[in-house]
């Protein structure tokens, strides 16, 4: 669930900031010592948003996503520009309410569901009156092991 409205933050505000960015792709094996170049910077803004005008970021809170990897506390982009398919991430209304679900049809009926085994599947009619409010396209948050390892 997303706290409040207040919450969201258009993506079309965000101030450009080019960050360097290291010129390969850093392996998760053994590392090579030859690749240790930089290449062009990385615009974020660009990077992440297909559709800045049209992207928000909001702050996500409960743990009924952790399964997909989303946190309490993540940021989540959300593209309003673009259209849920079937198993689309996305923000929903249901009730009034927002909130972050995986969006599904089977058997011609519509479900927001959790990933998270707790909370059970919300199917979705005409009487619940959802709303997509957009699709989530990435998710932000900090690894939790900050402390740097002693050799």
């Amino acid at each position: 669930m997303l706290t409040s409205l207040q919450d969201f933050i258009s993506a079309s505000h965000l101030i450009t900031r080019e960050l360097p960015l290291f010129g390969c792709a850093i392996p998760a094996g053994f590392p090579s010592p030859a690749d240790d170049h930089l290449d062009a910077p990385l615009d974020l803004t660009k990077h992440l948003f297909r559709h800045p005008a049209s992207t928000f970021l909001a702050r996500v809170s409960g743990d009924s996503m952790i399964g997909a990897g989303i946190h309490p506390g993540d940021l989540v982009a959300v593209d309003r520009a673009l259209r849920p398919d079937n198993g689309s991430i996305v923000v929903a209304v249901i009730e009034g309410e927002h909130t972050i679900k995986r969006l599904q049809e089977r058997g011609g009926q519509r479900w927001l569901v959790a990933e998270n085994a707790r909370y059970p599947p919300v199917p979705v009619d005409r009487e619940t009156g959802l709303l997509v409010w957009g699709v989530v396209t990435h998710v932000i948050h900090a690894l939790g092991n900050h402390q740097v390892a002693k050799l």
